[in-house]
């Protein structure tokens, strides 16, 4: 057939010439010339459908541009094509099987909805399926080799696993489609290869991911490779690290905060066991007392009736062996005590197991609820903090709207026939959802107009209720608050005829299909609790399982909404106006029996109650116009009544009680050995020779030790319950024992307990055993034949989470001491990197819950949980390990990890471990978690050779202090809570750590003993974020900062001193430490303490210095002191370190205003002398203007006191310093003394008032004693101020050098003359000579006229000679 037939038979001739025309092919020569064209393009011409390309059998490239074709075809017979475009056209993929060689396909703007056909593409190395309709990535996986991939402008929402497969990608462009959850996003850490992401081109709109927080931190943290991301480069380091310290940040606040769920759990379990232990009290009292008449009475009789097969003779028994025959009907009378005992016994254990039932189930709850908080907390770490959940509480005023909101909207009526009397809210959480309420804010922008201004009244609070029979998700809460409520289409197959989400108005209508199902429980309970428990409280008897629910409060846009049409099915096509549908609930009541039961709610019967108004279902048909905004955990509140409540009956229980135990026969009280001999053993085992005793029978005794029973090395029969053992110590090495009843003792361990080989049967009940792992291991090592074990009613602690049989097991195969081969191969993984997802677990354990990995000899991690190991062995080989855990095992020390050099995550959580040897070469070492171990200490010589460890957790250890710690100094966590930390000494070793940011120190005894703990370590600790799983807000730090900045205390002292000897402490010097207070208390620490220096701080006080006893110099120069006690703020409550000062008795408080001298002597007669060891006190440059104020008069055996360089203007308040030799008082502003100034100072010998404003020299006559007195630089201008000195007869130095009368040196002559004892003036030594030529030279009428001349002329003096024995005056100038 030729050319132009096939053509002519195909009608394609026109669609050929036009293709050939616009590559300018010739029509005509097209047969000949089309074999070497490898390229054709057709642009926005008339090409309706591809046709003629068998004429280009070599096309490699074909553009079609802008055309009308539905589908692509003919491309058969183009076997080497390797770029096509087809774009802006109307088709679907199809017709691309055969073009194998493909590496370039561009189908944009097209109208594709699905991704097919592409399988067998396999050298595809660009797809572009931008601008089409695509709602999900498929069809992908076998592209291997591609690289790009643009499906830009789609409707995709979700990622999944659909690009696993294409590890070769390394451009991929998601913008403009409907992507809005971070988890999304980290789908495409698997790219290892990708280095350019868009998910927010400029030409695209953004994904509704991308207006969210921390997304771009989100990105480059979870794809480290990438260089470009939405048309930005992000390939600099700097911008990878900040993401990476961002998230880690992130994960470490999550990390504390999980933890302080954990722990407020754990708190509530210990309450929770609390009450448990009281309720127990009363059945464990009575069990313990009718056990032991009952066990005495079984021997008793086994001894009467001689049934040696039970018990032999020579038990031991004090039955009355000379008592008369027994008497007719004697076995009958113990047979009914013995029933009636048994049965009062089994009333208690009933009772007991009523009481674990109930820890059990609020355990339970608890559990779930600690749970859903750590779910929240992971799912707002993985969200990046765009879902956050609030807890509320009363304070907060959404707490109390929703909680109003809820009881507004519950009738007790509604549920009378449920026995359901209220409603008790446990928790309301709020939800704050980015994502979903930007999504609700769109749409509902979206549907306004400007013509609705009053659209909040469309807007209400509606309830929905999850049910998991109504759902398929595990939890469908939780998916709800996450991604929101499903579209409508979902619930068509749940609901027949409704297309739409249900949601109701009312509370009362909520559990309708759920109450149903509670009171059939309730009733099912009763009735089976009844039938057991004749006299048990079934009060509470429905668990809070079945009572509980969880409510999502939701706000919801109802826009136009109508009612529901009788018999039409609730579909948005059948409401076409309509945006909600709503039905009244009490035309669709349900059925619980045979008939629909009356509303007993209704208007008829409570004529006063609306609720019928509010229970309204609505059916919403735009999912997106709902948002979750509170989760609210109830209970019902049931009454359930019963005939017998145990509260009100218990004088009844103990009567019953009594009258079995009062029942015949009436054993003879049995005599109590307190200690045992030969003689009592061969007595109470009725034998003759101890080597042939092999049954004896201590039972009702008050033995606590029995180390002669060593001897009896025939024995093979012990009962020694009811006594007062602790411990099994003295039974150990008796071979041949095989029964011991240990019951109802206070053993506490089984530790000590050796050489019980033959031993079988071993009773413990009702003893005080806690260590069930220490316990398990002593009887699997030395009683190998032991069959039966009874440990019932031993408070175990949950130190391990094994079964309790499996650890008493005795088979030693299910041990494993060895780190096999094969346990290797299935608990190791072989990945380099750390996963890049935000998850809290360990890598080891991330790791080992991925796919498994191909077993090679570069294991990087290893997960060694729960498998009974004793020791770390065979890890020689491992030399690239990375990341390892062994928690749950039983391992003794750290061991084996030598070879590990890489390692750099290592936990040993549960463990028997007591020193961190072992890890010393582990300088990678960045994570080290031995929570509940046997550790004392945290080693310093350890954690000095771990430099890179940034987290440390030793909780529930027994770590008494936190000194080495300091050694780690790269530090940025650190949990060491339930330990044994009690000093506040302890925070100054964590002083050392700059980085640490969050600290656990919660459960230790420091907690509760330190006043204002967490102030004080906030304070000590500055650059802290978390404290005990509570962040530090600003607020904390400043008042810190108010309470404890500048005290001075003995930590304080020990961090400055670098030891804590205080009794060893003479001297202290801390000079510029800005103290503003001393709390060095105890005072009897500083016994010694002599001098004390604390210059240059910001003392307001004394403070705590006057409860030193021993300290005789004191300087407190450069500070701010305004009183020896700080002053009392009046109207102002009083803290706690002020009513300490108020202990001291009369202190003054109120008393430092304005007052006489004289009245300041009669106040230092009141009050109580202070520091009666102090002698010697400076207090220099602290702005002191008012001596009276500062209360010195109550250090009564002071010395010598320097008071120079304040503002002081009077000499006041010193009538108390009687013993004072020395007074300072230069750099002042005295200008006169008054009557009072030195009246009690009888003593003084030295006293400075030089560089004041002094005019005056009055008053001093009190100073007999008085040797030295200075007065430089005054304003003393009379001589005959001067003169007044001479009532100082003991004055021996004077000095008045700078004050206007000492000018020319004037005055000299008449000082020495008026001053006979005189020895020093002005600094210069009075000599014989210059005495005597006073005394001699100047006659009284010369000197008369040189003292007129120095008072009333003031002349200047020009020359003053001394001449061969007389004086002249000379030369005056009357000009002046």
């Amino acid at each position: 057939m030729t050319q132009s037939e096939k053509l002519g038979h195909s009608g394609d001739e026109d669609v050929i010439k036009e293709l050939c025309v616009c590559n300018g092919v010739c029509f005509e020569r097209v047969s000949q010339e089309g074999s070497g064209i490898t390229a054709l393009e057709m642009f926005f011409s008339g090409f309706p459908r591809m046709v003629g390309f068998f004429l280009f059998p070599r096309l490699s490239r074909l553009t079609i541009m802008g055309q009308s074709i539905t589908k692509i075809q003919s491309l058969d017979s183009c076997p080497s094509l390797t770029e096509l475009w087809v774009a802006e056209c109307q088709l679907k993929i199809s017709g691309l099987e055969n073009c194998l060689q493909l590496q370039k396909l561009f189908l944009y703007d097209n109208k594709i909805s699905k991704i097919s056909s592409l399988e067998l593409l396999i050298n595809l190395q660009v797809l572009w399926l931008n601008s089409n309709c695509v709602s999900e990535i498929e069809g992908l996986s076998t592209l291997e080799n591609l690289k790009e991939l643009n499906l830009a402008d789609n409707l995709i929402q979700n990622i999944g696993h659909s690009l696993d497969q294409n590890s070769s990608l390394q451009i991929l462009n998601l913008s403009g489609n409907k992507i809005s959850s971070f988890k999304e996003l980290t789908r495409l850490t698997r790219l290892s290869k990708l280095r350019e992401l868009s998910l927010k081109d400029p030409q695209s709109s953004p994904n509704p991911v991308c207006v969210l927080c921390n997304y771009s931190t989100h990105i480059l943290y979870h794809i480290p490779t990438l260089h470009r991301l939405d048309s930005h480069d992000v390939s600099s380091k700097t911008i990878k690290d900040l993401a990476e310290s961002t998230v880690m940040k992130k994960m470490m606040y999550y990390n504390m905060r999980v933890r302080y769920v954990q722990r407020r759990f754990d708190e509530t379990e210990a309450k929770l066991q609390q009450q448990k232990k009281q309720r127990m009290q009363r059945p464990e009292q009575s069990i313990k007392t009718l056990s032991y008449t009952l066990k005495h009475l079984e021997l008793s009789e086994i001894l009467a009736t001689g049934r040696k097969g039970v018990c032999p003779e020579g038990a031991g028994l004090h039955w009355d062996q000379n008592s008369e025959p027994v008497e007719p009907g004697h076995k009958q009378r113990v047979q009914h005590k013995l029933t009636a005992i048994r049965e009062r016994i089994k009333t208690w254990e009933q009772r007991m197991e009523e009481v674990e039932a109930c820890f059990q189930r609020d355990v339970t709850q608890a559990s779930d609820r600690k749970e859903l908080m750590t779910h929240f907390l992971v799912m707002e770490l993985e969200t990046v903090g765009n879902i956050r959940f609030e807890e509320g509480n009363t304070s907060d005023a959404w707490f109390s709207s929703c909680y109003d909101l809820l009881l507004s909207r519950f009738c007790v009526w509604d549920y009378k026939l449920y026995n359901i009397t209220g409603i008790k809210i446990n928790q309301i959480i709020r939800v704050h959802n980015r994502a979903l309420r930007l999504r609700f804010e769109d749409k509902l922008h979206f549907l306004l107009t400007s013509d609705e201004p009053n659209y909040k009244r469309c807007m209400e609070y509606l309830f929905y209720v999850p049910d998991p029979g109504r759902s398929t998700e595990a939890n469908e809460a939780l998916h709800i608050l996450e991604n929101g409520f499903k579209s409508a289409d979902s619930y068509k197959v749940i609901m027949n005829n409704i297309m739409a989400l249900m949601i109701v108005q009312a509370m009362t209508i909520t559990p309708h299909q759920h109450v149903p199902w509670l009171s059939y429980k309730v009733k099912k309970n009763l009735r089976q609790r009844n039938h057991r428990f004749k006299y048990m409280c079934l009060t509470s008897s429905v668990s809070s399982a079945e009572k509980s629910g969880e409510l999502i409060v939701c706000k919801v846009f109802l826009g136009h909404s109508v009612p529901a049409v009788d018999g039409v099915p609730v579909k948005s096509d059948l409401y076409p106006k309509a945006q909600s549908v709503y039905r009244k609930a009490n035309t669709n009541q349900p059925t619980t029996n045979q008939e629909a039961p009356a509303r007993v709610c209704s208007s008829d019967l409570q004529g006063r109650c609306d609720c019928s108004q509010r229970q309204t279902v609505w059916y919403i048909f735009d999912h997106e116009l709902i948002l979750p905004e509170y989760l609210i955990d109830f209970e019902y509140i049931t009454q359930v009544t019963c005939c017998f409540v145990y509260k009100s009956n218990q004088i009844a229980f103990i009567a019953l009680n009594e009258e079995a135990l009062d029942l015949e026969p009436v054993l003879k009280p049995q005599p109590k050995l307190l200690s045992l001999d030969e003689k009592s053993i061969l007595t109470a085992a009725r034998a003759n020779v101890l080597s042939q005793i092999t049954v004896l029978n201590l039972h009702g005794n008050s033995l606590s030790k029995m180390k002669e029973i060593s001897c009896l090395t025939a024995l093979r029969h012990l009962t020694i319950s009811f006594n007062e053992f602790t411990h099994l110590d003295d039974i150990s090495h008796m071979p041949n024992l095989e029964f011991v009843d240990a019951s109802f003792n206070r053993i506490v361990s089984l530790e000590g307990l050796r050489g019980l080989g033959r031993l079988t049967q071993l009773d413990l009940r009702w003893n005080q055993l806690t260590c069930m792992r220490d316990d398990a291991a002593v009887l699997r090592k030395h009683t190998p034949s032991l069959l039966r074990l009874d440990t019932r009613h031993n408070p175990w602690t949950t130190q391990v989470r094994k079964p309790y049989r499996l650890l008493f097991s005795n088979e030693k195969s299910s041990a494993l001491f060895l780190i096999t081969f094969a346990c290797l191969l299935a608990h190791s993984r072989v990945e380099t990197d750390r996963p890049r997802c935000l998850s809290l677990l360990p890598a080891a354990q991330l790791l080992t819950q991925l796919q498994p990995s191909p077993w090679t000899h570069s294991i990087t991690a290893l997960n060694l949980d729960s498998q009974r190991l004793s020791r770390i062995t065979n890890l020689d080989k491992l030399v690239n390990l990375r990341w390892a855990s062994f928690n749950n095992n039983e391992l003794n020390r750290i061991e084996g990890l030598e070879h590990c050099p890489l390692l750099e995550e290592l936990s040993l959580n549960h463990n028997n471990i007591s020193s961190l040897d072992g890890v010393c070469k582990l300088q990678r070492l960045t994570r080290l978690s031995v929570n509940s171990n046997k550790l004392q200490c945290l080693d310093a010589s350890v954690l000095e050779h771990l430099p890179n460890l940034h987290f440390l957790s030793a909780e529930r250890n027994r770590i008494s202090s936190l000194h080495g710690v300091q050694r780690s100094r790269s530090l940025f966590e650190l949990y060491v809570g339930n330990n044994n930390i009690s000093t506040s000494r302890d925070i100054y070793h964590l002083k050392a750590l700059t980085s640490l940011i969050i600290l656990d120190l919660y459960g230790n005894p420091l907690v509760e003993k330190l006043e204002h703990y967490r102030v004080y370590v906030i304070f000590h600790l500055p650059s802290l974020k978390a404290l005990d799983g509570i962040a530090v807000e600003v607020s904390e730090c400043e008042n810190a900062k108010d309470v404890f900045g500048g005290r001075l205390t003995p930590d304080m002292v020990t961090e400055k001193l670098g030891h804590s000897n205080y009794k060893e402490i003479t001297d202290l010097e801390l000079t510029g430490c800005g103290i503003r207070m001393v709390d060095l208390l105890p005072a009897d620490l500083f016994v010694n303490l002599h001098c004390v220096n604390l210059e240059r701080n910001n003392l307001t006080s004394f403070s705590g210095l006057i409860y030193l006893p021993n300290v005789k110099a004191l300087c407190l120069n450069y500070n701010h002191i305004e009183s020896i006690l700080p002053r009392q703020k009046a109207q102002t409550h009083l803290s706690s370190r002020q009513a300490l000062y108020h202990k001291v008795h009369s202190s003054g408080y109120g008393q430092q205003n304005s007052r006489t001298s004289r009245y300041s002597e009669a106040l230092c007669d009141t009050l109580e002398p202070l520091m009666s060891s102090l002698e010697v006190l400076h207090l220099s440059y602290n702005s002191i203007s008012n001596l009276s104020e500062l209360q010195l008069s109550r250090l009564t055996n002071l010395r010598a006191l320097f008071l120079q360089g304040n503002d002081i203007a009077q000499v006041e308040g010193l009538e108390g310093l009687r013993c004072l030799r020395e007074l300072v008082l230069d750099r002042n502003r005295l200008r006169s003394l008054s009557v009072s100034s030195f009246s009690s100072q009888v003593a003084l010998l030295e006293l400075r008032m030089s560089e004041n404003r002094l005019r005056d020299l009055g008053h001093l006559h009190s100073l007999g004693q008085l040797r030295s007195l200075h007065l430089d630089n005054n304003k003393l201008q009379d001589i005959a101020e001067l003169e007044k000195l001479a009532v100082l007869p003991s004055l021996i130095e004077l000095s008045v050098v700078g004050n206007p009368v000492a000018r020319r040196s004037l005055h000299r002559p008449v000082l020495v003359l008026r001053l006979p004892g005189l020895q020093v003036l002005d600094g210069i030594t009075i000599t014989l000579e210059e005495r005597t030529r006073a005394e001699l030279m100047l006659t009284e009428g010369q000197v008369n006229l040189y003292c007129y001349i120095l008072k009333h002329l003031h002349l200047p003096v020009i020359c003053l000679t001394w001449r061969f024995g007389c004086s002249l005056l000379m030369f005056y100038d009357f000009s002046y």
